[in-house]
């Protein structure tokens, strides 16, 4: 039971610590979505359910996160050349937030415990375990904040 919770204490923490990482990659897949949704809206002429732009990042969006074309397809060689692009773009798509959560993972399991990013007051040096209250260098006492 211990082993649960301490894993589950170490993925809710790397899920905290990716979070800003996490948040700018939605932030420019939402870019890249009204991109693409906008380029195959040109590419298709406005015809074949690609009426207008919303429509069209629609299609993007179940493109790239089922890595299919959806309920509407590209008919003209340019749209299913870019559609194809799409597809293959969201296979990277679909892993990178677990990789970022994956590498935090690695960090945890590397050092045991996080480490705080706070220099010794005494020495200068980083690199202390985030609950030290002395320095593991020269035995200074830290300023916890």
């Amino acid at each position: 039971m211990w082993n649960f919770i301490e894993a589950s204490h170490q993925l809710t923490k790397a899920l905290y610590i990716s979070s800003i990482k996490i948040g700018v990659f939605l932030l420019f897949l939402l870019v890249l979505v009204v991109i693409i949704g906008s380029l195959m809206h040109l590419i298709e002429g406005g015809h074949h359910g690609f009426d207008n732009i919303p429509q069209s990042i629609y299609w993007t969006i179940v493109t790239i996160t089922t890595v299919g074309y959806g309920d509407i397809t590209p008919v003209t060689p340019a749209g299913r050349l870019f559609a194809s692009i799409i597809m293959l773009l969201g296979y990277g798509i679909l892993a990178v937030p677990t990789g970022i959560v994956t590498a935090e993972l690695v960090k945890f399991a590397r050092t045991g415990h996080a480490k705080s990013v706070h220099s010794c007051p005494s020495c200068s040096k980083e690199g202390h375990d985030t609950d030290a209250h002395f320095c593991k260098f020269c035995g200074g006492k830290l300023q916890i904040s």
